[in-house]
């Protein structure tokens, strides 16, 4: 009889410790449900670019991106069929290249036809969207130094033969925090708080309000991608410049630098059309010297090849 008891308060407990390990093996099996709800977000955007702006996109790790972008003339105004609309002057042509150091840093160099411009360049995204929103947006940071080799004439074009000439003067600075949301699969958006120094300005005054050339020029970007189609993209752009300088200048007149765009997905590479009425590429350039004007037909196509190496 006693052997009886004893055995079922053995199975009794026997069976409170299974249902307690069941009990600590589901907790087990729900942990990783929780985690896939926090899963970053991806793909916000398709490419490092929008457009003329920077995404918080950068390249994967040990992956090399290199890149050739093209900006053409005006299509409309000056565009004819004696220049083929524009396609026949190159304005502006972009070499770049691009390197992850880690899924989150990417560095880089590039080199533009306009003011011979050399980059060096520095994306970081430190803080990215997770799907259950608990981060809701996505941040990156991004910095880029340029320097001009071109010729002294062409460089202190315009100015008074007095001007004090110095290699520092061929040196310019961009700085810009993008802040970005994927709302959904077929929209994402973001903003993008810059700053510009160039380290030589002409003292060009204008003549509407007297507000002098500076050295820093304050804008705010944004851009955004819609997808229409499992393949293509629309895809926009635009800057504004807080300077007085630009504003209503009529002797020499600046606009801000507006883009859309085609974005087109074909086996596994991504190609942009493009419609810009800024000639240049590089931030160090389109920022402070856009002066076309998209109501006056003065827009231009571009595109871009890219090509991934990984390591």
């Amino acid at each position: 009889m006693i052997k009886k008891i004893t055995l079922s308060v053995l199975l009794s407990v026997s069976s409170c410790a299974i249902f307690g390990q069941d009990d600590d093996l589901l907790k087990l099996v729900e942990e990783p449900a929780t985690e896939v709800k926090n899963e970053k977000v991806y793909a916000t955007f398709k490419t490092t670019k929008i457009v003329n702006a920077q995404s918080i996109e950068t390249v994967k790790k040990r992956t090399l991106d290199f890149r050739i972008t093209h900006r053409f003339s005006d299509m409309a105004v000056g565009g004819s069929g004696h220049t083929l609309w524009g396609f026949d002057i190159s304005e502006d042509i972009r070499y770049s290249f691009d390197y992850g150091i880690t899924d989150n840093i990417t560095i880089g160099f590039a080199r533009s036809k306009q003011r011979e411009l050399l980059e060096g360049y520095g994306k970081w995204r430190f803080l990215e969207q997770t799907k259950n929103n608990k981060i809701p947006i996505t941040l990156c940071l991004y910095e880029n130094m340029g320097f001009t080799p071109m010729v002294q004439s062409s460089l202190y074009a315009g100015t008074d033969k007095s001007v004090v000439k110095k290699e520092a003067h061929r040196f310019s600075y961009f700085s810009q925090l993008i802040i970005a949301r994927k709302f959904n699969d077929w929209f994402s958006f973001q903003v993008m708080p810059s700053y510009h120094h160039r380290n030589f300005v002409r003292d060009d005054v204008n003549t509407e309000n007297g507000a002098h050339e500076t050295n820093g020029i304050v804008s705010v970007g944004v851009g955004g991608r819609i997808r229409f189609t499992k393949r293509m993209a629309f895809i926009v752009d635009y800057f504004h410049n807080f300077s007085k300088y630009r504003t209503n200048n009529k002797a020499n007149p600046f606009y801000n630098p507006l883009a859309v765009g085609l974005e087109i997905e074909t086996g596994g590479h991504v190609f942009h059309l493009n419609f810009t009425n800024n000639g240049s590429i590089s931030e160090n350039n389109f920022i402070p010297n856009t002066q076309s004007n998209w109501l006056d037909g003065q827009f231009k196509f571009g595109f871009n090849i890219s090509r991934v190496f990984s390591f």
